[in-house]
């Protein structure tokens, strides 16, 4: 488990290299069962279902991002647990309210590079006012964002899942996973044909409630069809 976290560190850098060759720490069993998260995700993972991606996105946000957000804003760091347990109360949050995920989600990144480019003097005037605001826009636009998100997270555990998989078969996943590069093309093009999936096909929540909320009506007509046809057959 240790060497998992120290794995994940590698998704606070730009490391290609590191984001992909954590499928090495997967057994076959879990890179299946990320296999069918992934898929899961990508169909329907913009919907209800985002809940379920919302909390451990919130965890990941607080145990990647805690100790760099305190970092550039000089707060020293309290405690070596603090960010796990910004990640534990993400976590809760994200399953509770995850517009709050996609408000942080949105925000902390480019809010920290609005900050990156302001300066270390004038990081907070680049970084709060970013984080606020497309913070907000991105809870303003929730299901595209989370639609877009869970694409993205279902894409990227489709491929490492399926590298893991696969680790036995060790030369064509070595040498797939020595191209990370391809890796994350091919996990983009399956993120951006999930999200069109479930934008474009896909009823939104309001419309497959509408659509619900008739066939519920269209069942007690028939239903109340069939009850006057039975009255007019008794007579």
């Amino acid at each position: 488990m240790e060497g998992l976290f120290q794995a994940l560190k590698a998704y606070q850098t730009f490391n290609p290299q590191g984001w992909v060759g954590i499928y090495r720490l997967l057994p076959m069993w879990l890179g299946i069962v990320c296999c069918a998260i992934g898929l899961g995700l990508l169909l329907f993972g913009g919907g209800g279902a985002f809940r379920a991606v919302a909390g451990p996105v919130g965890g990941l946000i607080g145990l990647l991002w805690t100790s760099t957000v305190t970092t550039k804003l000089g707060l020293p760091e309290l405690t070596p647990r603090l960010p796990s347990f910004v990640a534990a109360v993400l976590s809760l949050l994200g399953f509770v309210f995850p517009e709050a995920i996609v408000f942080l989600g949105v925000g902390i990144p480019l809010g920290l590079l609005a900050g990156q480019l302001a300066g270390r003097n004038d990081f907070l005037l680049g970084f709060v006012p970013v984080l606020l605001i497309t913070g907000l826009v991105g809870a303003i636009l929730h299901r595209v964002v989370a639609t877009v998100v869970a694409s993205a997270v279902g894409a990227w555990l489709l491929v490492i899942g399926a590298l893991a998989a696969l680790n036995q078969f060790g030369g064509l996943v070595t040498a797939v996973a020595n191209q990370p590069w391809g890796v994350i093309i091919a996990a983009g093009l399956f993120a951006l044909a999930g999200s069109v999936y479930q934008l474009a096909v896909r009823p939104s929540p309001e419309e497959a409630e509408r659509l619900r909320a008739e066939r519920e009506r269209l069942k007690l007509r028939k239903a109340e069809e069939k009850a006057l046809e039975k009255r007019w057959g008794a007579k």
